[in-house]
């Protein structure tokens, strides 16, 4: 059996953190999911997100079963220390041993939270609507940890290069700040080519998050790694984790 293929955050997150981030090897399930697809409601076999979701829990030796969310490119932030089922939602976190926050992605930014004392952590799912709606900074607010105290990851996205939108994406963006007209570049079609990662550092910076790492991949840039939506359509899914330990 392949080992499941894995992304693990280089930060400055305390020993008691625990984090990954899912490549698309080392599963079961079919093209056009092959093979470590986590997503439960693109049309895979149910059977093979079920074996693949239980080789990731193995691997990584997770407390408990990931609360897999039905996200909806929103801001609403779940408390994993309530009690389930949990509602639609774009982010979660806890405090507590024994949960995991996970986020499925496929271009759409991932972004990991922890406190610099270890005693909280979070996970965001940040595309471009969630991230101009403010899924970041409520995130942060849920927390319930000052923004200097934050430490931050930014998971594999799809990159400037190959992310185009048109007015109303950078519109939306640059209404909240003038500043971020500086992640749009305009293209030859008409349209603007859009950093993400430069998005979400001047949106954690404006709170005051501070210290952010990662933000250097491409999900459509490299098939063989991850899963892009914007690349092939009907595809899997990528998991970002992140629980206490």
């Amino acid at each position: 059996m392949l080992e499941v293929a894995l992304i693990k955050p280089s930060w400055p997150a305390p020993a008691r953190v625990r984090a990954a981030f899912t490549l698309r090897t080392g599963g079961v399930s079919a093209p056009p999911f092959d093979s470590l697809n986590v997503g439960g409601h693109v049309g895979d076999a149910p059977e093979a997100v079920t074996e693949n979701r239980r080789r990731i829990r193995a691997q990584l030796g997770l407390p408990a079963e990931p609360a897999w969310l039905e996200q909806v490119h929103g801001t609403d932030v779940v408390d994993l220390d309530a009690t389930a089922p949990y509602a639609p939602a774009d982010a979660a976190i806890t405090r507590r041993l024994g949960r995991v926050c996970v986020m499925q992605v496929a271009d759409c930014m991932p972004v990991l939270f922890a406190a610099r004392d270890g005693s909280a952590v979070g996970a965001a799912h940040a595309g471009w609507r969630g991230l101009a709606a403010g899924v970041l900074e409520a995130t942060v607010r849920k927390l319930g940890v000052e923004p200097a105290q934050l430490l931050t990851w930014l998971g594999p996205a799809i990159g400037q290069e190959h992310f185009e939108v048109g007015d109303d994406v950078r519109a939306a963006f640059i209404a909240r700040d003038a500043q971020a007209a500086s992640a749009f570049e305009a293209n030859g079609r008409g349209r603007w080519q859009c950093d993400l990662y430069a998005l979400a550092r001047y949106r954690l910076a404006a709170i005051g998050v501070s210290a952010i790492s990662g933000g250097r991949w491409c999900t459509f840039a490299h098939a063989t790694h991850f899963f892009s939506f914007r690349r092939d359509g009907r595809c899997g899914r990528m998991a970002a984790l992140i629980w206490l330990e």
